[in-house]
């Protein structure tokens, strides 16, 4: 299948103050570690989450994409794979830029493809996946806050942009698009095999094309994120987390021992999500000590 023949996906955001944050579950599945065995010309590597990262201060955006891709100059491209997904609009943005490059793109999913990497991978001209690979699939999901009509105006254009991707995956697949709506739905998992049975890569990777590179992922930004996303979860606002973080990293006092707490409401989240939280905290706290300055 070549990828001109896929839909292309809107790429706007309905609102500047929305994002769309990754799977915990998925960023509990993802090992960071695993890599290409072989670096080759004209590859384009995606191993972290979608979207700006925290810690790198840019993380897998569009605007690297793009830049990557001009460099290349409509030439042949291999996009490796290892990523537990993120924002969905910055992930469309970059399917885009994969969908209209010139060149044959082949996408080789290393480890992990979830959520907003799951699309990415689909607008490959070829997709490869690991017998050990993942791919999960499902709706895109956001916290917002506002009055009722604003709400309402997110959710409206998040239901858009679920049937956008649920076309992406049906045209990939060849399967009804009520078919995609119904795995989404259900957030469903496809380890390698399955995912070439149901039409969502072509092949297997050889065995020898992974790695594993165990200074890939270093524990106190995989914590930063896993903290990040439970707090999400509990319904803290993007900038409150990140202030939140930025607190704990910098060692401003009280934020290491009342900052969940101060956060949210104990009352209104549930103890096994405050065990969590504070399990999160706790790895966080114990990785950013090992980190010299911090």
């Amino acid at each position: 299948m070549t990828i001109k023949s896929l839909p292309a996906a809107p790429a706007a955001r309905p609102r500047s103050d929305v994002s769309c944050d990754m799977s915990p579950l998925a960023l509990d599945r993802w090992n960071p570690e695993i890599r290409a065995a072989a670096d080759e010309d004209n590859t384009i590597s995606i191993y972290d989450p979608i979207g700006y990262d925290y810690w790198t201060g840019e993380g897998v955006t569009a605007k690297r994409i793009s830049a990557a891709l001009r460099s290349m100059s409509g030439a042949d491209v291999i996009v490796n794979i290892n990523s537990p997904g993120g924002d969905v609009f910055e992930g469309l943005a970059i399917y885009n830029l994969l969908r209209e490059h010139k060149g044959k793109v082949t996408v080789r999913i290393l480890g992990l493809a979830a959520s907003a990497a799951s699309f990415i991978a689909m607008a490959g001209d070829d997709i490869q996946i690991a017998r050990a690979g993942f791919l999960m699939i499902h709706n895109a999901w956001t916290i917002v806050g506002g009055n009722r009509n604003e709400i309402r105006e997110v959710a409206d254009f998040l239901e858009q942009i679920d049937t956008a991707l649920a076309d992406i995956y049906s045209v990939r697949t060849g399967d009804p698009i009520q078919d995609m709506q119904r795995l989404m739905d259900a957030e469903t998992w496809m380890a390698g095999s399955v995912a070439i049975e149901e039409g969502f890569a072509d092949q297997l990777l050889p065995s020898d094309a992974t790695k594993q590179e165990a200074k890939a992922g270093s524990p106190q930004q995989i914590a930063a994120r896993r903290l990040d996303v439970i707090l999400a979860k509990q319904g803290m606002p993007r900038s409150e987390r990140r202030s939140l973080i930025q607190d704990i990293k910098t060692g401003k006092p009280g934020a290491a021992d009342h900052g969940t707490r101060d956060a949210t409401d104990p009352q209104a989240i549930p103890a096994d999500a405050i065990a969590d939280l504070e399990r999160a905290l706790a790895q966080f706290k114990a990785a950013a000590s090992t980190v010299p300055g911090v």
